[in-house]
């Protein structure tokens, strides 16, 4: 599911070179995917919660099979924007009942190492996607045909695997209403989830520079035409992001989170030095330590968030993680995209930095003002309790 979405991130650059439309549209052509996930994720959410997860992910993994056609009969970018809605539905769908089945799959002693996996599961799947994609560019001549012909086998052998799985969820009533879009983040947990929503939307963002505009960037600021180079750029940040979730595993949430948010900051500014100094060295750099920022920080949110909620209301708030990330993943490259032309790319990129530094600062001074209240219900008991 997730290399699927991963692999359009250098490919996009050949199509815009194929059929000659504006970097506008190649912006749009990425982020229309968030648009589709969020509306099966807002829809479909919870769906799972009442009508079990295997049904919902096989359901979910025939909708990919639908867009990875859509791909390969693609005559114009009209059909790839309009599979990548399609791709952007189908792992909408899975993401919520994706997580919670990790986390219920997982022994009762590991139960947040399927939380880790639900995170780094998607990154890991993101980067690999983008790497193999830009090594079939550069290395074949029929990238488009073998990249979403080795899709298929893959979704097909997913679907497979999920008939097989056990059932971990008692069905329950409730379905249809369960559709109604909402995001259901139980009282217990909006403290934290509101605490996390600008850290969250941070490195979302920088997740969207470096798969969206990092392509583009290194084309148009770098001057360098190379399948494998887009699909580097596609992969380190993303990849590092993996590595980093299960490696701050064994931190405690709140200093992983803490530890995220200052290397998103120092990895924002690193891209955009990078950019602004012509030095490709340093963006990739940047990048890196952009993607340590995303997994220690989005897995911490996990962390901190998931075991708040019962188990009836897991795959509703994930979906209500997923809203924020997603809007922030694909709104401001969209927005990015139509500024470029007025405003000159690295302009642009020097702004969409700056926003990013600024959601994280903001994060960390509700985290820390967060962890001097937690401090002081510990030191006043009495006071904490006659407060709630």
């Amino acid at each position: 599911m997730y290399l699927g979405a991963g692999a359009p991130t250098p490919l996009l650059v050949l199509y815009e070179e194929q059929w000659r439309f504006p970097p506008a549209v190649l912006t749009l052509a990425f982020a229309v995917y968030a648009i589709g996930f969020l509306t099966a994720l807002l829809t479909a959410g919870s769906l799972s919660d009442h009508v079990g997860r295997r049904p919902v992910l096989i359901g979910a993994l025939a909708v990919q099979l639908a867009s990875i056609v859509m791909f390969l009969l693609a005559p114009g970018i009209g059909w790839v924007i309009a599979a990548r809605i399609v791709q952007g539905v189908a792992t909408g769908a899975a993401t919520s009942a994706f997580t919670a089945a990790l986390v219920e799959l997982a022994p009762p002693s590991r139960k947040r190492l399927g939380t880790i996996l639900g995170s780094v599961g998607m990154t890991g799947g993101l980067a690999v996607g983008a790497l193999l994609a830009g090594i079939a560019i550069q290395f074949t001549a029929i990238a488009n045909t073998l990249i979403f012909t080795v899709l298929t086998i893959v979704t097909i052998l997913g679907i497979v695997v999920v008939a097989l799985s056990p059932e971990t969820v008692t069905r329950a009533p409730g379905a249809l209403r369960s559709l109604i879009p909402r995001v259901a983040v139980p009282p217990v947990a909006r403290r934290e989830f509101a605490a996390a929503t600008p850290v969250i939307a941070a490195i979302w963002m920088l997740a969207g520079l470096s798969l969206g505009l990092a392509p583009t960037i290194v084309r148009s600021v770098f001057l360098l035409d190379s399948g494998l180079l887009n699909g580097l750029c596609g992969f380190i940040a993303p990849a590092t992001s993996a590595v980093t979730g299960v490696v701050f595993a064994r931190f405690s949430p709140r200093r992983a989170m803490l530890i995220g948010i200052y290397a998103s900051i120092a990895g924002a500014l690193g891209i955009v030095t990078g950019v602004l100094a012509g030095s490709l060295a340093l963006m990739i750099i940047g990048q890196v330590i952009a993607g340590v920022g995303f997994g220690a920080a989005f897995s911490a949110s996990l962390r901190l968030i998931f075991p708040l909620a019962a188990a009836h209301q897991r795959a509703g708030i994930v979906a209500g993680i997923y809203v924020v990330a997603y809007v922030s993943f694909g709104l401001p490259v969209v927005i990015a995209g139509q500024l470029a032309a007025p405003l000159g790319l690295v302009s642009t990129v020097a702004w969409y930095g700056a926003v990013t530094v600024l959601l994280s600062l903001v994060g960390l001074i509700v985290r820390r003002s967060l962890l001097g209240r937690s401090d002081t219900d510990r030191l006043n008991p009495t006071v904490a309790s006659n407060g709630s």
